[in-house]
């Protein structure tokens, strides 16, 4: 089965970088905050809403967007409280913050050999990628880059095949949460994977369930509803600190975003 991998400079996953970040910022403020942002980045500007019970620096948002583009773009922040009747779902106990669907699925051979060649080509070109797997066939689209430099390791791999090119976000603009495919390979999610606090299970649930996924080689189907204290039969507040712990181990959310659930070891 086919398979595309996408390097942290890509535009989508920018913006979720730029989610992630937020949501470090948040953890920063309060343990266990409640916040949601979605991002839009194309063309000298970064659209970024976030609806959060914390209040966030605008200056140190901006150094933090400068930082994970590269350069300086215009940054428009729209920051608005989250839903008092939603909020009101954490009250007293740790609940599930959303309805969804989630599939973990274990990660295959080829799709561990395409995210470590990934991996591989961002730590020597860290630039705007993306590959393909397709059983014999590798198709590598990097940016900044002279093809041939590529080709010299990957002898066989279609290397930009309309040729080199100039990517990010002066290319192609990006927004969050487009890139779940490359995040989770064949898991399924019914929400967006970044830019979320803990509480929300379209993170937790969607961890839990690759994890486990991945420590029992089965797939693992579930589904929950807003205000569930359990689900798979243990307490929600568990999900929440197998995913805290999964984060934490990563370096937080920012760093979770860059690669995802599918990561090289």
């Amino acid at each position: 089965m086919a398979y595309e991998k996408t390097s942290p400079r890509h535009p989508d996953k920018m913006c979720d970088c730029i989610a992630g970040a937020l949501v470090d910022m948040a953890y920063k403020k309060d343990p266990n905050p409640r916040i949601a942002v979605e991002v839009l980045l194309g063309h000298g500007k970064c659209h970024i809403i976030s609806e959060t019970s914390v209040t966030l620096n605008i200056e140190e948002i901006k150094t933090a967007v400068h930082r994970i583009v590269g350069h300086a773009v215009e940054v428009d922040y729209l920051e608005v409280p989250q839903d008092v009747h939603l909020s009101q779902n954490q009250n007293g106990k740790i609940r599930c913050g959303d309805n969804g669907i989630f599939k973990g699925v274990p990660v295959t051979k080829e799709q561990k050999q395409l995210t470590q060649i990934a991996k591989a080509i961002y730590d020597a070109y860290p630039y705007d990628g993306k590959y393909l797997l397709d059983k014999d066939r590798l198709i590598i689209c990097h940016s900044n880059v002279d093809s041939n430099e590529i080709k010299k390791v990957f002898k066989h791999a279609e290397v930009n095949p309309i040729g080199d090119w100039t990517g990010s976000e002066e290319v192609d603009a990006g927004v969050t949460n487009r890139k779940l495919g490359s995040d989770m390979a064949d898991s399924v999610t019914g929400g967006g994977l970044h830019g979320k606090d803990l509480s929300k299970a379209d993170v937790s649930v969607n961890i839990y369930a690759f994890l486990k996924a991945q420590k029992t080689r089965k797939v693992v189907s579930l589904s929950c509803a807003i205000g569930d204290e359990f689900v798979d039969g243990i307490p929600y507040k568990e999900i929440v600190e197998i995913a805290r712990n999964y984060i934490d181990s990563l370096g937080g959310f920012e760093a979770f975003a860059e690669w995802g659930l599918v990561r090289a070891k």
